[in-house]
């Protein structure tokens, strides 16, 4: 999905004929263009594909979407263009804002040029006045999402002050409820609802990367929609840095979701020539939710650079030893993990010059020689010798003032004053738009993966941007240094082919489809508590595939909650994604051991299924009991988890629907994993054997669940019978 300006020019296009309407159909959407509308192009329809429309229909479609003037109102009322401005009567949120040095605030954009080829549409807009032209990609991917990008050029002789420029997508009237998602460490993108009355609705991140609490989808909807049903349309900005999202309705009966990359005061300054393209912002619809999502699943799976291979299974050192590092521990801990069926062993924080807790060292990346006075080269022999990849854990952006690198150049760090920014995780961000400071880390870097065979790198970020700027009064850089990263990755990914890199981010402070268009994988969240993250992997879903979601076994008492959980319970939630283990095994006993192994091979058995089906969540379940699945794209299998997230109201409860499956297929259903026993309940009938049922009767009628406690959980396999 990430394509440069070059690849968009060089596909070959062909400039229509004047036509009145622009129908671009693809994937089930359909997405209908009035090129006639004033003051500009707009979008009449975006979503269900229109299979029986003519070129007179989709004509009648356009004129009925145009508004009459209203007593009180401009003498013509204007329509939701593609590019609102002021200028032409827009009293909402303006799509394109700027000036020249305080004047020049006017536009009002004409249409030059329309291009069309197959699904996509290239749409040139110009202000001769005002010395700017405005280019509109609009592009249908094979799923039907809805791409867009706007690219701004300064075709004047003085500079041009970018200040906002937003992309625009169409609501119908009757969405009129906001869903999105907050949250904060620990408890990533949580959702929220709200009625959307006439105003905005209005969502920022100005943190410097996508942020914790950031809404990783604006979606609004019928009343009451959920993942099964109701009509809800979303978009998600492909950016990793500052942004902005907003849900609006007006007066004038328009509606609109609008999204782009939240720009920082002068920080894009467009010199005579220059221009600016914003992030894609990409746009989804469906009948519930889990449609809505499957559309950004299927599209992003058929990526050329989407991972392939299964996932390893992963084992990660940090809450098995933290900052205790030793060769004799490690290769205890790996031999430990081989045994229970691990396939990738990453090494965490602390094992560079240094570093020995979180005060000092980030910035000086090599080989602490006082504690492995052999350079890692014994414990990652000793890893690949056990047959498992070796990755390492990198915060390539980050700086303690503690460290020799910042001691050399305090220059490199982001500052807008002469006094550091407040500090976070007693850190500083390394300023990567400066040429020397990239360099630098990217040699470090380099030099790393070329000296040891690291397959995997987990890619931290543990602070928000505060005061981001290019030294003492500097301009803002947070656009410059998330571009720096961006290319950082790219160059990494093309020197050192195979190797595979995680967004970590303080957990998932960033997670969006700007850094995973580059990544392999996210970390969902530092939270390593079922209950807690069953929420966090529901909602990180709706635009993330599930195996790029790194999901891990915790140890019995959680890190981050204390909660004392079983491993049934974390195994269920664990199952749905990029499944992995964050214990130190070295303290487990034989037999727990091999219940940890009998999770590991399950997890390696569905993996299949978990890479390439669709993931459903089921509405209307009783409260205390969450029910979600991964369906096979051909619907012959399927594996469900029943979760017991607290006491039921009904006892026993009642049945629970598997919806997605063939309504005209016979399945088998089998109890494949039980967290707990019956609690002193007489045997459930079934559970303890094979029945058979319609993909309809699953949908429609369900099962009973077992009696479970609160924090138990069990996992249904579901195959086509003959």
């Amino acid at each position: 999905m990430h394509r440069s300006d070059s690849q968009l020019d060089a596909e070959q296009t062909v400039t229509t004929s004047a036509p009145h309407v622009l129908h671009l159909t693809r994937g089930g959407t359909s997405v209908v263009l009035d090129l006639d509308a004033s003051p500009g192009p707009s979008i009449v329809h975006w979503g269900a594909a229109l299979t029986g429309s003519t070129p007179a229909t989709l004509r009648g479609t356009a004129i009925a979407a145009r508004a009459q003037r209203v007593s009180g109102g401009l003498d013509a009322t204007p329509a939701l263009s593609l590019v609102p401005v002021a200028a032409d009567g827009w009293f909402g949120t303006p799509g394109l804002e700027g000036h020249r040095d305080g004047n020049g605030v006017s536009i009002r954009l004409a249409t030059v040029d329309v291009q069309a080829a197959e699904h996509r549409a290239s749409i040139a807009l110009a202000d001769a006045e005002a010395d700017l032209a405005v280019r509109v990609e609009l592009r249908l991917g094979p799923s039907g999402l809805l791409h867009q990008r706007l690219t701004v050029r300064n075709t004047g002789t003085t500079p041009y002050t970018l200040q906002s420029l937003l992309t625009t997508f169409p609501l119908p009237a009757d969405a009129t409820e906001v869903f999105d998602t907050t949250g904060h460490h620990l408890r990533e993108r949580a959702p929220q609802r709200r009625q959307l009355g006439i105003g905005s609705h209005v969502r920022e991140s100005r943190r410097g990367r996508t942020g914790a609490d950031s809404a990783i989808l604006l979606a609004a909807g019928r009343p009451g929609f959920g993942f099964e049903r109701g009509r809800v349309h979303g978009i998600h900005v492909a950016w990793s840095g500052n942004h902005r999202v907003v849900a609006e309705r007006s007066v004038t009966g328009d509606a609109l979701l609008a999204g782009g990359e939240l720009l920082l005061p002068g920080e894009v300054v467009l010199a005579p020539g220059a221009a600016y393209s914003s992030p894609w912002v990409i746009g989804s619809w469906g009948d519930g939710l889990t449609a809505l999502s499957h559309r950004f699943h299927d599209e992003w799976r058929a990526r050329p650079q989407h991972p392939r291979r299964p996932r390893p299974v992963t084992l990660n050192t940090w809450e098995a030893v933290y900052f205790d590092h030793s060769l004799e521990r490690l290769t205890a801990l790996a031999d430990a993990a081989v045994s229970v069926g691990v396939e990738r062993f990453v090494l965490d924080d602390g094992w560079f010059e240094g570093r020995r807790d979180d005060t000092a060292g980030l910035g000086d990346w090599t080989v602490d020689r006082e504690v492995w006075a052999h350079g890692l080269h014994p414990l990652i022999d000793h890893v690949r010798a056990l047959g498992m990849e070796f990755g390492l854990w990198v915060e390539p952006e980050m700086v303690n003032p503690d460290s020799e690198l910042a001691r050399r150049h305090p220059d490199w760090i982001l500052r807008g004053r002469m006094s550091l920014p407040p500090s976070g995780r007693q850190q500083q961000v390394l300023d990567l738009s400066i040429p020397d400071a990239y360099a630098h880390i990217a040699a470090r870097l380099h030099a790393l993966l070329d000296e040891y065979p690291i397959a995997y790198l987990k890619w931290d970020h543990n602070r928000d941007l505060v005061d981001a700027a290019g030294g003492p009064a500097g301009a803002a850089r947070v656009h410059a240094h998330t571009l720096a990263v961006y290319r950082l990755l790219d160059e990494l990914k093309a020197a050192h082919p195979g190797l595979e890199i995680e967004s970590c981010a303080s957990g998932g402070a960033r997670v969006d489809l700007g850094i995973l268009d580059r990544t392999d994988r996210v970390w969902t969240s530092d939270s390593l508590d079922p209950l807690e993250r069953l929420e966090n992997q529901k909602h990180t879903g709706l635009v993330v595939p599930p195996e790029m979601l790194g999901m891990h076994l915790t140890s019995p008492v959680v890190h981050s909650s204390g909660r004392t959980v079983s491993l049934g319970l974390s195994g269920a939630v664990a199952l749905f994604g990029h499944f992995g283990i964050e214990w130190d095994l070295t303290t487990v006993d034989e037999r727990k051991r091999e219940e940890i192994a009998e999770w590991v091979a399950l997890a390696k058995r569905l993996r299949p299924l978990i890479a390439s089906g669709r993931v459903v969540h089921v509405d209307g379940t009783e409260p205390g009991i969450d029910v979600r699945g991964v369906v096979a794209a051909d619907t012959a299998s399927a594996v469900f988890t029943v979760v017991q997230t607290a006491s039921s109201a009904a006892y026993p409860a009642g049945r629970v629907r598997m919806p997605g499956l063939d309504p005209a297929r016979v399945y088998r259903v089998q109890v494949r994993m039980r967290d707990g026993e019956d609690a002193g309940q007489s045997p459930l009938e079934w559970a303890g054997a094979e029945i058979v049922m319609t993909g309809l009767e699953l949908a429609e009628a369900g099962v009973r669940p077992p009696v479970q406690r609160p924090q138990q959980a069990m996992v249904l396999e579901i195959t086509a019978a003959g």
